[in-house]
């Protein structure tokens, strides 16, 4: 059996239904299928659709440096018997102890509560001893913007966030968590 080494020592969290482990190489196929899926790229600011060659390698890479500000995990569900990548959350850190929470689920997952679990074990882990999280969601996508209540984010306004798929500009909604009082 191969082993894979990780030079970013980030951490490994347990849910109920999966676990949250670093990126690894392997993972760039599962990964690209889903991202290629232009429903899924329309929803982030930064998956481009068409999906071009190397993207998610470039991500994995990036995701393992150490000298990078965020960190992303991927939802494994092999010990549940789903499957080994379910979706991609991230951690971007911010100044004064703030950090900003970014996520997808792959749609053949959608609806059956990952992306909640998924925020909510990322929040209670607070891998960057966060005292607030940030979040946003495209104001065309209310399954997003309810994962972030349903998680106890609150409605801080609205704004717009370049989207990469879409090549514009889109209207979003944007969500803060106080984590320590």
């Amino acid at each position: 059996m191969l082993h894979e080494t990780f030079a970013n020592p980030q951490t490994t969290i347990k849910s109920d239904r999966f676990v949250l482990r670093p990126l690894k190489v392997s993972d760039a196929g599962l990964v690209s299928m889903y991202a290629s899926d232009e429903k899924l790229a329309r929803g982030t600011r930064s998956i481009p659709h068409p999906l071009p060659p190397g993207t998610v390698e470039a991500q994995i890479n990036r995701a393992n440096d150490p000298s990078v500000p965020e960190e992303i995990w991927a939802l494994d569900g092999t010990a549940s018997g789903h499957a080994e990548v379910l979706g991609l959350i991230s951690l971007s850190r911010m100044d004064r102890a703030q950090s900003e929470v970014f996520y997808w689920v792959a749609p053949a997952f959608w609806n059956v509560g990952f992306a909640t679990e998924a925020v909510k074990t990322l929040i209670a882990a607070n891998p960057h001893q966060a005292d607030h999280y940030f979040a946003e969601a495209f104001q065309d996508n209310p399954g997003s913007a309810r994962v972030l209540t349903n998680c106890g984010f609150d409605y801080l306004g609205d704004a717009e966030a370049f989207s990469v798929a879409r090549n514009a500009v889109v209207p979003t909604w944007t969500y803060t968590l106080k984590t320590k009082t």
